[in-house]
Parts: C-alpha cells; structure tokens; sequence
C-alpha cells in the first residue's frame, strides 16, 4: 500500500486545520481576498475578526512555503517551476494583504513557522510535487465553497465565490499538468 494513502491527504489536514481554528472564513477574510478592504472594514468584528484573518494569514504562509519546498526540490521542470513561482506570488499577495487589515484592525500579525511539517520524504518525483499542491488547492476551494452559502450579505458571497474561482483555477491548472482531468466532476463536494 502507498505511504500516500497512510497520511492525511492535504485537503483533510486543510479541513482539520480550518475546523480547528474555526476559520469557515469570516466575512472580514473574504473581503480582504478578494481585494475589497473597504467592505472589509465594515465586516470586521474587532478581535474575533483579527484572529480569524491570522489563521488565513498562517495558512497563506504555509502555502507560500509550500511553493517554496517545491520550487527548491530541483524536481520541477521548467514550466511548472514558473507555474509554482507564479501561485506562490498569488499567496504572498493573500499574505500581504491580510497582514496589512490585521495591523489596521489593532492586531499583530502572525509570522511564518521556522519550519513546516510537509511530507518533503515523499516528494520524489515532479508528479508528488504537483499531487501536494494540488492537494492544498482543493482545500481551499472546500474551505471557500463552505463559506459561500454562510454569508447574509450577498457581496461578501459574491466576493468568496470570486477567490473560490481562482483557487479552482489554480486546482484545475495542477490537475492538468499532472495529465489528469482538470475539472474531475460536474459538482464540487
């Protein structure tokens, strides 16, 4: 049996994580993603918010770790390595972005670990590289697709259902460049 089906795929450790920190994201969150900070503004709901966005600025830099793992693994081909550099520069966008709103919002925003806990050992191969990312991706588009019917107010909807397309996206891009059908099914689960 393969060791990768012994381990949390990546889109369970994302949904443990998020459901650990309660980060169904807030509206603040989404707003801030989707590069609307004035609707953030008026989302925000003080501490609470500020430790809702220091979750997904921790996930945000995990990710960008991740794409760095990656990119320095020396096992990504020309193409893909552009492909990961350019994900990774969304992500630290994110990162940005949401470190910028949490100082805004009176709070401190977290710093990136010394080191994460990725299955670097099983990464051998271009295909494992892209399998990972893959695997983050569709969390973030489970964790979106969950906050999207949450929201009363349509224009916090419409704006995570703006990062929910991009982060389909990035999964969709992934897929295909491992040779497997971009978009797996006609309905996300």
């Amino acid at each position: 049996m393969s060791s990768f089906l012994l381990m949390p795929t990546p889109l369970q450790a994302r949904r443990r994580m998020l459901g650990r920190s309660g980060l169904l994201l807030s509206g603040a969150a989404v707003a801030l993603l989707a590069g609307r900070p004035a609707l953030a503004a008026q989302a925000a709901d003080g501490a609470q918010d500020v430790q809702i966005l220091n979750t997904a600025l921790g996930a945000e830099l995990q990710a960008i770790a991740a794409y760095q793992v990656g990119a320095e693994s020396k096992l990504l081909e020309k193409p893909v390595l552009d492909l990961a550099v350019t994900f990774q520069g969304h992500h630290k966008a994110h990162a940005a972005v949401l470190a910028k709103t949490i100082e805004q919002l009176g709070g401190k925003p977290v710093a990136a670990q010394a080191k994460y806990d990725f299955p670097t050992d099983r990464l051998k191969t271009q295909a494992d590289v892209l399998r990972f990312a893959a695997g983050l991706e569709q969390g973030a588009v489970s964790a979106y697709l969950g906050a999207v019917p949450m929201f009363g107010n349509r224009d916090l909807a419409r704006a995570a259902a703006s990062i929910l397309g991009d982060e389909a996206m990035h999964w969709a891009v992934l897929r295909q460049a491992l040779g497997e059908p971009p978009v797996p099914a006609a309905f996300m689960a």
